[in-house]
């Protein structure tokens, strides 16, 4: 008996349901963010018109950038951890591609799941290394160095008559 794929459903759920946990953890994480902002553009306003001193907006300068930091991270590992998810849902999705049948009077044909063209890396064959040992000869050439024929000198001193 033929049977098809089937695709392993609680698994997807599970993936489904940890992508929607992590959308929903960067939203959550979103909105703190833009309440922590406002609240330091309220608190910055209050500086302004001289309620609050300058040393308690400095603390709060410190601690609202201390938090901006730990939510942007946390966002962050979210939106990571959202992606794998994705990949993990595509990729259980891709598996279940279909395998042709076909019904002819004989019976059912096919099966033959048609694999994707893979490129194979050219394995290059390489010969062994050969140690070439040159013989070397020692050939002692005569070096013939041609002088001009050497003449009599005159003589510079001069003869007393």
């Amino acid at each position: 008996m033929v049977q098809t794929k089937k695709m392993n459903e609680v698994f997807f759920a599970e993936i489904l349901k940890d992508f929607n946990v992590r959308g929903e953890l960067i939203r959550a994480r979103q909105d703190e963010k833009q309440g922590l902002l406002d609240e330091f553009s309220a608190e910055s306003k209050r500086f302004f018109f001289g309620k609050i001193s300058e040393r308690t907006l400095a603390s709060s300068v410190k601690k609202t950038n201390n938090e901006l930091a730990r939510l942007d991270k946390e966002i962050r590992e979210n939106i990571t951890k959202a992606r794998s998810a994705s990949e993990r849902a595509a990729k259980l999705s891709a598996m279940q591609a279909p395998i042709n049948y076909k019904a002819t009077i004989s019976g059912i044909t096919g099966g033959v799941k048609k694999k994707k063209p893979v490129a194979k890396k050219k394995v290059v064959k390489r010969k062994p290394v050969k140690k070439i040992t040159v013989k070397r000869k020692v050939v002692k050439k005569k070096v013939v160095i041609k002088r001009k024929p050497v003449t009599k000198r005159k003589s510079s001193s001069k003869k007393k008559k």
